[in-house]
């Protein structure tokens, strides 16, 4: 995520829903290189057909209502 989102017209919102996530802070490259290593590990290859959330719990924080 850029500075031009979080000071756009919708800067606000995703200023609240990482302040209300588990994680509290904007994702990273590296956040989303370690779950694509995770998905290309060996000992995952057992792993198919899911969604893997990579938000910073995001999803979960709007889901459950913890972000009105």
């Amino acid at each position: 995520m850029g500075q031009s989102e979080l000071s756009g017209e919708h800067g606000a919102v995703i200023k609240a829903m990482i302040e209300a996530s588990n994680a509290k802070r904007v994702g990273t490259a590296g956040d989303i290189a370690a779950a694509a290593a995770f998905l290309l590990d060996p000992a995952t290859s057992y792993v198919s057909g899911t969604d893997l959330l990579v938000d910073g719990g995001v999803t979960a924080t709007v889901r459950t209502g913890g972000l009105i």
